[in-house]
């Protein structure tokens, strides 16, 4: 019953995900009016579901390492960290704030195992090449990555913007074809990353039980949680696309298609070395790069920017919070 409840809390999470991180990747695209937003969604569910299912796994496994609990608590650490992540997202999905999954992932994980067994139950980590492992190692990565939009969002933008200056009305029907092809790759590649989250904890999971000899990830585990991703991403994240799409900077088509591509490229890479990081940090910090790029630093609004960074800091504090929260609770209860 309680591997029940864990693995129904992981899936929340996926869900949460989907209406949550899966919507950046489609808000420029809606942002730039190359898509309806009912168009976007269903483009953003199908190609969702290509990467979490397609992909390898080494995202998963790095999830898997970040606690080290015995396995007779390793169902109710997991499940309540993981639960405390989804709460998270929930509200602040509800305030219209992009944070991290990622972040509130191992935040909820963190918690809940400091929680049970102190600071013996973290597998702290750092870095192998460029293979993260453990907490330092993910809290690296998800440092790290949003830099990289950040400066590639600016470059790919004045690139850009330099080669079309003379062509910029006569490619506008290309630019928006490439928009599509963009935001298709970039839910791919969020697949790749943000899917793996959940499968990696239920993996976790069938490992403590017995139900798995050797960590692996189940093809009816990748099919559930890519399933999950895809009907959160169904059921929209309007509050998100309007704060990465409209909120930051008024975005063009040509800007829209340089954000999606850094945006892809880093995540992707990202999702190749194993290093689980934030679609929402990813996709908000080359926005910010593009309207740097484009030499507009007085039209980005800076207050929308610090409440995004804001809401990434408290992120891993406030999910540890309620990771432990819900342990306690859920240790009540059993």
């Amino acid at each position: 019953m309680a591997l029940a409840v864990a693995i129904a809390c992981a899936l929340a999470f996926a869900l949460t995900n989907g209406f949550h991180d899966a919507a950046n990747a489609i808000a420029t695209l809606v942002a730039t009016r190359g898509a309806r937003p009912r168009q976007g969604i269903a483009l953003a569910a199908l190609f969702n579901v290509l990467g979490a299912v397609l992909f390898g796994t080494a995202v998963a496994s790095t999830i898997a390492g970040i606690v080290t609990v015995s396995p007779s608590s390793t169902v109710a650490v997991v499940g309540s960290g993981v639960l405390g992540a989804t709460l998270w997202n929930v509200l602040t999905w509800w305030w219209g704030l992009p944070s991290s999954s990622g972040h509130a992932l191992v935040g909820g994980l963190l918690g809940a195992a400091l929680a049970d067994s102190g600071t013996n139950a973290v597998r702290w980590g750092g870095l192998h090449g460029l293979h993260p492992y453990g907490v330092a190692g993910v809290l690296v990565a998800l440092a790290v990555s949003p830099l990289i939009g950040l400066l590639l969002g600016a470059g790919a933008v004045w690139t850009l913007r330099r080669a079309l200056r003379r062509a910029r009305s006569r490619v506008r029907t290309q630019i928006f074809a490439a928009e599509w092809v963009m935001s298709a790759a970039l839910s791919f590649s969020h697949g790749t990353n943000d899917g793996q989250k959940a499968m990696g904890v239920i993996a976790t999971l069938l490992l403590a039980t017995g139900h798995l000899r050797s960590f692996a990830v189940p093809l009816w585990v990748k099919l559930a949680c890519a399933g999950m991703l895809t009907l959160g991403t169904s059921m929209g994240g309007w509050r998100i696309i309007r704060t990465v799409g409209r909120r930051i900077v008024h975005l063009a088509p040509i800007d829209g298609f340089a954000s999606q591509g850094v945006s892809t490229a880093v995540i992707l890479a990202a999702s190749y070395a194993g290093a689980p990081v934030s679609t929402t940090h990813v996709v908000a910090s080359s926005v910010v790069g593009v309207g740097s790029g484009r030499r507009r630093w007085m039209h980005i609004r800076w207050t929308v920017v610090r409440s995004m960074v804001f809401a990434w800091i408290v992120t891993l504090p406030a999910a540890a919070a309620f990771g432990a929260i819900t342990l306690a609770a859920w240790s009540a209860i059993a």
